[in-house]
């Protein structure tokens, strides 16, 4: 706390006075372009890395970037993530849902480790809310992660998109450059886009390609961003060299 007590008032000196001029700015008409689904990990900073600003995004953070499926609830209001959905794109019209996994996750390390029947038992996910949440919302994304593992991370693999006909296929880490986690990170983080395909109070939006879903991954590491691209089926590194090509597939994709 004397961190964050000294930060405040630092933020008070050196900071306050233009963020109020931005809030000021953005008060009675704020025009946010995206919802940011990522982890709650303290190294996790989206509105750095992505340099954006007051009024330009909706955050949503929790343990492993999870978009609960829809079919886990008769109301699919009952938790945080859908209501951010609606929020976000019923409510203020946003076209773009952004999920950003990341590397050495915490949340996915234990993911990978719940492959093992005891740890994964009943008795234990009493008494570990984390487990709990990760065995009932990211057991598909660990069966993607065996099926493929099987496979030695050499086939492609299937995910829903926008529509139950519209559908992508993914390489995985085909150079092998990441930790065994961090490709269950990267399937993770594709299977949240069919999640939350499985809405349906999106579902009009979706079909008329007017809301777009989009996966990011980053690597904590390097500080380097992946984007997810549909026409190379795979995590591909965002920067000076592919920025052109990935934004003429976002434009063409999503326009």
């Amino acid at each position: 706390m004397d961190r964050i007590i000294k930060g405040i008032t630092k933020y008070r000196n050196c900071h306050r006075e233009e963020m109020v001029k931005q809030f000021q700015r953005v008060r009675d008409h704020p025009e946010p372009k995206a919802v940011f689904f990522t982890c709650m990990d303290s190294r996790m900073i989206p509105t750095r890395f992505t340099e954006t600003n007051v009024g330009d995004m909706f955050v949503v953070r929790n343990a492993g970037n999870l978009i609960p499926h829809s079919q886990h609830f008769v109301d699919e209001l009952t938790m945080c993530e859908p209501a951010a959905l609606e929020l976000g794109c019923v409510v203020n019209n946003i076209r773009h849902i952004i999920v950003c996994g990341h590397s050495d996750c915490k949340a996915m390390n234990l993911l990978y480790a719940l492959r093992d029947e005891e740890f994964a038992s009943k008795v234990n996910r009493r008494i570990s809310p984390l487990r709990a949440w990760l065995c009932a919302h990211a057991s598909n994304s660990l069966a993607k992660f065996q099926q493929l593992e099987v496979a030695g991370f050499h086939e492609p693999i299937l995910f829903q998109a926008e529509t139950p006909l519209r559908k992508f296929v993914a390489y995985i880490d085909s150079d092998n450059k990441f930790a065994i986690e961090d490709k269950l990170s990267q399937i993770n983080t594709l299977q949240q886009l069919q999640n939350i395909a499985s809405y349906g109070f999106l579902k009009k939006r979706l079909e008329r390609h007017d809301l777009h879903i989009h996966a990011l991954w980053f690597d904590i590491y390097t500080g380097d961003i992946y984007y997810f691209s549909r026409a190379n089926k795979r995590f591909v590194e965002i920067n000076e060299s592919t920025e052109a090509s990935l934004l003429a597939e976002i434009k063409k994709y999503y326009s």
